[in-house]
């Protein structure tokens, strides 16, 4: 399954990702497969640090918002892809807090892979990860972030890419 989170009160990016699948896939494909959640204006706050999903509530976060339904799918997601604005050269607030608040996936245990540091998945399955922004940003950076935050959970960075770029972001999702 892929999750699309669009964090931006602009739904043309999510609007061109649906006209762009249906050209390439059947209905069924596009209705079973792919789930697209606007988050605008959902309430998602961002990660207290309190390492409650680590310690008292493994793999549950203690914060009680709309993030919980968005945690529940990426569990379950061979991909995630977020839509955010941009600010101060990086994703905004939004965006970021989807990334955050990941954390519960992972456990507090830490292993060596290779000659790094990991922390151990909590679960069996690995979701990559993609990036589509609307705004100011420093590609490279962005790029190499996603990499590493992909990285340290085991998974893959399928890449990141300017709202302008959405056909080639959706070449890159399992349909």
């Amino acid at each position: 399954m892929v999750l699309i989170v669009n964090t931006t009160s602009d739904t043309s990016v999510t609007d061109t990702i649906r006209s762009e699948i249906e050209s390439r896939s059947t209905a069924a494909v596009l209705t079973s497969d792919i789930e697209i959640i606007e988050a605008a204006s959902l309430n998602i706050s961002h990660c207290i640090g309190c390492n409650y999903c680590w310690l008292k509530t493994p793999g549950v976060c203690t914060i009680k918002d709309d993030y919980e339904i968005i945690l529940k799918k990426v569990i379950h997601a061979d991909q995630l892809w977020v839509i955010s604005d941009t600010a101060l050269g990086f994703l905004d607030h939004k965006g970021k807090n989807i990334f955050d608040r990941i954390l519960p996936i992972a456990t507090m245990y830490l292993r060596f892979k290779g000659d790094q540091m990991r922390h151990v998945p909590r679960y069996d399955q690995r979701t990559d990860i993609g990036i589509i922004y609307r705004g100011d940003v420093e590609k490279d950076y962005l790029k190499r972030w996603t990499e590493r935050a992909a990285l340290n959970f085991e998974s893959r960075s399928l890449g990141v890419f300017e709202s302008n770029e959405v056909k080639e972001a959706v070449s890159c999702m399992c349909l």
